[in-house]
């Protein structure tokens, strides 16, 4: 399989790449994105390993009970932090360096330092990770790294978020099109909420309620309007090049970019929160608002695409961009749905809200980073896909796993939700009510884990066909004078 191409859409807010060409850019972007997608695949693979752990817990309790390193309370933080901090941001950062870079026509800005910071990066993550499972965690979710791996990231994030920062300052073209606005406001967001998360969390812990306030915000910031700005940017980028259509909303994309930087990052505060009433009003009115974003953003699409999805059924990566765009539109209803029919917030003590989460992070974000991942890493290295057939393979089996993890975990929720309103029923029998539930989405994870190391092994075996070409062209400049001579003495 050749390395996919990007068709230029007609769109006239597209560069043109003017003062490198793109296998200049794409040789500038090769070794820090190599570093960044071939990490974060490995950590894919380690975090929903965790993940099936923590789910097989539920069924069985003393599944590994003698190790205190794999309890509940440590595999499923390392879990998310694996997968947040390992995954989705590593990808995040690799997509948003590659199409910086592109769109402004210009060579990624001192790619060794942006290599470096990626393996601080990793380094941090790894700490963390180990942090959590021998118990040195914050106990705040989506924060549970210690914070001595904080600074390790911290660090990292410096040189490959400055450096971005440099790209896009460097950039030839200077019209800015709709991903500029969502990349460059990314690469501000992240570094704002998780130093001050960190600083007023675990540095210098502030007092009472104000602590769970802090954490909500960040997870909100963190779980929706980071992850919408670079996973939408991403979309409203390829998407249309792949179809071979121009982006028609532009200024529906811009009225997005507000909503989500407006409102989304306001949300999450439930209603029977112990703080001032104002809080939880505001957090609820927030999160309707923000329901704007996520009914424009399919209707966006769909009208990009041609409300048709045959171009989605000949380009993979096209897929798995329309599954991430459903998904992120139902995350956001569901969302809204939690803060406006449920006004005692029930359901921030069931299953529904880890399905909202696993709806927004992996059937949004996850699916959208594979996507660009599989169009960007085979254009980097100049090689095509090993197996191109496990692409299907691994669409399919993500698409069904998120199903079958989302679907019973939200269901069994609700069944939860309604049960616990009653007084009179035992609370132990409200919770093996869900354990059905529980075993549909352990099938679910079983399936993810499958389709996680498919991609690995066709990010792997790119990397691993990239040098091996490598090796032969340097095999053969190496000895082309001894085959010569052999020649001319024969």
């Amino acid at each position: 399989m050749t390395p996919p191409s990007i068709q230029p859409a007609s769109d006239a807010s597209a560069p043109v790449l003017r003062t490198a060409t793109v296998s200049e850019i794409d040789i500038s972007c090769r070794l820090p994105l190599m570093v960044l997608f071939t990490s974060a695949a490995k950590w894919l693979v380690i975090g929903w390993v965790f993940e099936l752990i923590a789910s097989i817990k539920f069924h069985d309790p003393n599944f590994l009970a003698d190790y205190s390193w794999l309890t509940y309370g440590r595999v499923h933080p390392a879990f998310s932090n694996s997968i947040i901090y390992g995954f989705c941001l590593q990808a995040g950062f690799g997509v948003v360096l590659w199409l910086l870079a592109q769109t402004g026509g210009v060579a990624l800005a001192h790619r060794w330092l942006v290599t470096v910071g990626a393996i601080f990066w990793n380094l941090g993550v790894t700490v963390g990770v180990i942090g959590i499972l021998a118990g040195d965690s914050t106990g705040f979710e989506y924060l549970e790294m210690p914070g001595y791996a904080a600074v390790l990231m911290l660090i990292g994030y410096l040189l490959i978020g400055l450096l971005g920062v440099v790209t896009f300052h460097q950039r030839r073209e200077r019209q800015l099109t709709v991903s500029h606005w969502f990349f460059f406001t990314a690469l501000f967001w992240f570094p704002w909420i998780y130093s001050t998360a960190n600083l007023l969390l675990v540095t210098f812990p502030v007092r009472g309620m104000t602590q769970a306030v802090i954490a909500w915000w960040y997870s909100q910031n963190l779980l929706v309007v980071w992850l919408a700005l670079v996973g939408l940017g991403t979309v409203f980028y390829l998407v249309p090049r792949l179809a071979g259509r121009e982006l028609t909303g532009r200024y529906t994309a811009i009225f997005i970019y507000w909503v989500l930087i407006l409102f989304a990052g306001w949300g999450g505060i439930p209603n029977s929160a112990s703080v001032p009433a104002w809080l939880p009003t505001l957090s609820t009115v927030s999160t309707v608002l923000s329901l704007l974003a996520f009914i424009a953003v399919p209707l966006n699409v769909c009208e990009t695409l041609g409300c048709s999805l045959a171009p989605a059924r000949r380009n993979y990566p096209l897929s798995f961009f329309v599954f991430g765009v459903i998904a992120f539109c139902i995350s956001g209803f569901a969302r809204a749905g939690c803060a406006l029919l449920d006004p005692n917030q029930i359901a921030n003590f069931t299953w529904l809200n880890p399905a909202i989460s696993q709806l927004s992070v992996y059937g949004f974000f996850a699916m959208v980073m594979f996507g660009a991942i599989y169009i960007i890493l085979p254009r980097l290295l100049g090689v095509g896909l090993p197996w191109p057939k496990l692409v299907r393979v691994q669409l399919w089996l993500s698409g069904l796993g998120i199903i079958l993890v989302v679907l019973p975990l939200a269901i069994g929720g609700v069944i939860q939700e309604v049960q616990l309103g009653d007084a009179r029923r035992p609370f132990i029998e409200i919770m093996r009510s869900s354990l059905m539930s529980l075993r549909m989405s352990t099938v679910g994870d079983l399936l993810l884990l499958v389709a996680h190391v498919l991609f690995l092994a066709n990010v792997a075996g790119l990397v691993i066909g990239f040098y091996r070409a490598r090796a032969v062209v340097t095999y053969e400049e190496l000895t082309e004078d001894l085959f010569k001579a052999a020649r001319a003495k024969a």
